[in-house]
């Protein structure tokens, strides 16, 4: 995939599962990008960390990144969520915004049958130390245009969006990005999530998790974890390292 594969767009999500921001250059650290995946919404009763795949409406509220670190989250309807009640109201249950900084369980949940949701059992699996991120092999997430085809990237929530095609090639590879250096570790495999409809007039659309089960073994996207730490820009070249 080398020789002029340009980085065509770069996002972070700064609370998991809600809608991220749009970046021209972003500091990678060894959790990922800077500020990617250190909030998550927690169910206070159950635990679990909340994400699109059981709770939809996430994905229509957004986030971003202050300056002092910390997310300002804008629900819906446009009005900001300063608080846990605000949250909690919002979803109609007792949530808590939690740090990646805190003490606090990365247990997440996947629905078995996505075909048949409504009736279908839950999983419960375990997620990546510090950033909240599913796997800890993933830390950057890395997708091509030419995989995404007619599918808008938003749906699979990459990192970053590269201009080119073959990302799955780089599996067990060195890169360079800018001036940070990734192993890329693995193929992603998708979950329900892809098909949920988002903010932006993205659809429902369960064609989308069928494709990449029949076409992609289930897997769309690549993780990569940091080796060095340096900033990435829109237009940087990847490289091999």
């Amino acid at each position: 995939m080398f020789g002029g594969v340009q980085v065509a767009e770069l996002w972070r999500y700064p609370v998991k599962s809600l809608q991220g921001e749009q970046l021209d250059a972003v500091a990678v650290t060894a959790d990922g990008l800077e500020g990617d995946r250190q909030f998550a919404i927690y169910d206070v009763e159950s635990g679990l960390g909340l994400t699109g795949r059981r709770v939809p409406e996430l994905l229509f509220a957004s986030a971003r990144m202050r300056a002092d670190g910390t997310a300002e989250i804008t629900l819906p309807d446009g009005s900001p969520a300063g608080d846990d009640k605000t949250l909690s109201d919002w979803l109609g249950r007792s949530v808590a915004l939690r740090s990646a900084a805190t003490e606090t369980a990365r247990r997440y949940e996947n629905v078995v049958d996505f075909e048949h949701e409504s009736t279908s059992d839950w999983e419960p699996f375990e997620g990546a130390a510090r950033a909240f991120h599913d796997n800890a092999r993933a830390r950057v997430s890395l997708v091509s245009t030419a995989t995404m085809g007619s599918w808008d990237p938003r749906r699979f929530r990459a990192n970053v969006l590269l201009d080119g095609e073959g990302e799955d090639s780089l599996v067990g590879s060195r890169v360079t990005l800018g001036e940070a250096t990734l192993d890329v570790e693995m193929r992603i495999k998708r979950c329900v999530m892809t098909t949920r409809a988002q903010a932006g007039g993205i659809e429902r659309d369960l064609d989308v998790l069928r494709t990449i089960a029949r076409e992609r073994d289930a897997r769309l996207a690549v993780g990569a974890l940091v080796v060095d730490q340096g900033t990435i820009r829109v237009s940087d070249t990847l490289g091999a390292s």
